[in-house]
């Protein structure tokens, strides 16, 4: 029963959310409510809170789904991209990492990557971007695992990351060289930090 309310009142929010995204915010928060679990209500809470320049509205609504679901990776990934709407990496970096915790998924350990990479700390991005390959994250976690490793000093380590990526891309091999130069370029043009 609670979970059709939870329903009806996720569609009542997105049939009013153009015209009146005030009553859309008061249906979606309904539906949270009354949500048996973790559903499409809080992912369209936080974004339509954050459509209306409601950052931390999105936050609370997040910090709300994590209090309800605990064990819900999908929860902590929504707080960690709220966390990241206000700028609080480190909490984002925390709630992407619980993510991890509870399940190996491949967006979680390279949204972690992505931060310890913009925070100077290669080693750590390397290895999430690693991980990320191995939940699946495919040609583009290799990529960043190599930037990383790069980053982090690692050039041979580097340099086979990016031979096993030219593996996963069309004309891999042929662009391999001018994938290494624009690693370097990257790296060059990478502010540092002490």
């Amino acid at each position: 029963m609670r979970a059709a309310l939870g329903r009806f009142c996720v569609r009542r929010a997105a049939a009013s959310q153009r015209e009146a995204p005030r009553r859309a915010l008061f249906w979606l928060r309904l539906a949270c409510r009354l949500a048996p679990g973790y559903a499409d209500a809080y992912p369209a809470l936080v974004h339509l809170s954050r459509a209306l320049e409601d950052r931390w509205g999105a936050v609370e609504a997040a910090r709300d789904a994590i209090t309800r679901f605990p064990n819900n990776a999908d929860a902590w990934m929504l707080l960690g991209e709220a966390l990241q709407m206000v700028f609080r990496q480190d909490d984002a970096l925390s709630a992407f990492e619980q993510a991890l915790a509870l399940e190996e998924r491949a967006d979680a350990a390279m949204a972690g990557g992505a931060l310890y990479q913009r925070m100077g700390r290669f080693p750590e991005a390397a290895a999430r971007f690693a991980r990320a390959y191995a939940a699946g994250g495919g040609a583009l976690a290799l990529w960043n695992n190599a930037q990383a490793l790069y980053d982090a000093g690692d050039h041979g380590a580097a340099d086979d990351a990016l031979n096993l990526w030219a593996t996963q891309v069309p004309q891999g091999h042929e662009r391999l060289a001018e994938a290494r130069a624009e690693l370097r370029a990257k790296a060059a043009a990478r502010p540092q930090i002490e």
